[in-house]
């Protein structure tokens, strides 16, 4: 709680009026136990109340004051604006971007490169009716631009499960020089030349049968997978109307999945194998989405509104991001689940975090010099 910036955060709090006429349990008193509930994984308001307690002489560790009671906790989540966490992750997403602007993520290349998809959050529609998705069926989707440098997710959107994945792209304001990853599924002509107009770039799927005139054909070496390179023309009424500038085809296979792939892009200086290599890149906002879900509470709920549900997915959010900083500003080597297990077992206690961290570190040395422990050489 120390890499909190409280100051930021009482802003965020005075923005929506968190704190009105509240006395004893305030929006930090709320976060703090939402985050708990987070890096313990507790599974319901209960058995937050039931830990709580039982800790109680040290909860001030925490910051933690007075008794927490599940009902006023409830309360909280259900009436405190999720926007106040909503703003407290954008601070703590520029504070991560920056930390992270040199890191490496496969690909070398200098600009800046966001992947967005979204995933689906099943809900159960009797308990939550305002997310109607199908018939039978509740859910929320969390659409997501993520930094591949750090894996920060810099932009996250939370809407119904009917809400289109491409419409997404009309709340983005693009970054001049970034490069956006996406696939086919938000192929749409007049959104990518919105894009192209701000000078962004773009590199997506192309759909099957899609009509277009190649105008040039540019040489490339094939034992890399690559098998085309053209630029193009789209010659569809309407896609022609959207997209009325030249685009660039790149076909290349994958031995790996037996797959042809055909990528569009608006960038024409790197080269071919490159744009392909930048899509691969794309699926790390798939492993992204799977590693949140079972480390992060974000697919059973404290709450059944959707001011609930919110708070507790941008808390959750909030909890990632302060982890990746951490990690980060201590230099730490190890991954961020094992960050989280320690800190789920470790969060009341009074020794520094870097000592912690240290002290692991070299058990884990001790016992891989003992040639007895290795099962398997």
């Amino acid at each position: 709680m120390r890499y909190l910036p409280l100051r930021i955060f009482r802003q965020c709090v005075a923005r929506y009026q968190g704190d009105h006429r509240i006395k004893q349990f305030k929006c930090l008193d709320q976060f703090r136990c939402m985050a708990f509930a987070q890096l313990t994984y507790r599974e319901s308001l209960r058995d937050i109340q039931a830990c709580l307690r039982a800790l109680h002489p040290k909860l001030y560790h925490m910051g933690i004051r007075g008794r927490v009671s599940k009902s006023t906790l409830a309360d909280a989540n259900e009436k405190r604006d999720w926007r106040i966490y909503a703003d407290l992750a954008q601070v703590l997403i520029t504070h991560a971007r920056r930390l992270y602007a040199q890191e490496d993520f496969g690909v070398e290349l200098s600009h800046t490169v966001y992947a967005l998809n979204a995933t689906t959050i099943d809900l159960c529609l009797s308990l939550f009716p305002w997310a109607r998705f199908r018939q039978t069926k509740g859910a929320v989707k969390m659409h997501t631009l993520l930094n591949l440098r750090g894996n920060i997710p810099e932009f996250i959107h939370l809407s119904d499960g009917k809400m289109a994945d491409v419409q997404v792209l009309d709340l983005l304001i693009p970054e001049p020089g970034s490069f956006y990853l996406m696939d086919r599924g938000y192929l749409d002509f007049a959104r990518l030349y919105h894009l192209h107009q701000a000078h962004a770039f773009f590199v997506t799927r192309a759909k099957r049968g899609f009509n277009f005139t190649r105008r040039y054909s540019h040489e490339i070496d094939k034992s890399t997978g690559l098998q085309c390179d053209q630029t193009i023309v789209l010659t569809g009424f309407y896609p022609a109307k959207k997209y009325p500038e030249v685009l660039r085809r790149v076909r290349y296979y994958d031995e790996e999945s037996d797959t042809r792939f055909v990528f569009l892009t608006n960038q024409f200086d790197l080269p071919a194998l490159t744009i392909a290599q930048l899509y691969k890149a794309r699926w790390q906002v798939e492993l992204f989405f799977k590693w949140i879900k079972p480390h992060l509470r974000i697919k059973a709920f404290y709450g059944t509104s959707e001011n609930a549900v919110k708070t507790q997915i941008w808390i959750a959010v909030c909890v990632y991001l302060l982890v990746a900083i951490i990690k980060k500003e201590l230099h730490l080597e190890q991954s961020l689940y094992t960050i989280l297990q320690v800190f789920s077992v470790t969060l009341f206690e009074k020794t520094p975090i870097l000592q912690v961290f240290s002290e692991t570190q070299s058990q884990t040395e001790t016992r891989s010099s003992h040639s007895q422990l290795t099962l398997f050489d």
